[in-house]
């Protein structure tokens, strides 16, 4: 990652350490939207696979593959359902772990600093 050999060298001005920071928490952001989109698209699937499992194993079954829609057998689909389940549960995983090292990083870029959002600005101005 880009940002990781950022963070390494030392900042030369208040508005690097800022953009750095900023850069930091779209990054998480972005991790964000992605792990949302795995999770339903992971939601997806286990709801089709148990849908589909206690279906007679030769009931015709359709799938979307590359935009076209193709007829096949429950038994032909279902280890593909099953498989494509199982990485993405293994990518959920990945980026969430991916999440957890981008959010201390970041945690610790802004105690390093000493960075307020605005929000921590304002709760303590009302204290």
């Amino acid at each position: 990652m880009s940002s990781a050999t950022s963070t390494t060298e030392e900042p030369k001005s208040q508005a690097e350490i800022i953009s750095t920071y900023r850069q930091m928490t779209s990054d998480m952001q972005g991790m964000i939207q992605q792990l949302t989109k795995f999770e339903i698209e992971l939601n997806e699937h286990r709801l089709v696979e148990e849908t589909l499992t206690p279906l007679d194993p030769d009931r015709r079954a359709f799938r979307l593959v590359g935009g076209v829609l193709v007829e096949r057998t429950v038994r032909e689909v279902l280890p593909t359902v099953k498989d494509v389940r199982t990485n993405l549960e293994e990518l959920v995983k990945s980026v969430k772990e991916r999440l957890d090292v981008k959010q201390k990083e970041t945690a610790a870029w802004k105690a390093k600093y000493n960075i307020k959002t605005q929000e921590e600005v304002d709760a303590a101005n009302r204290q």
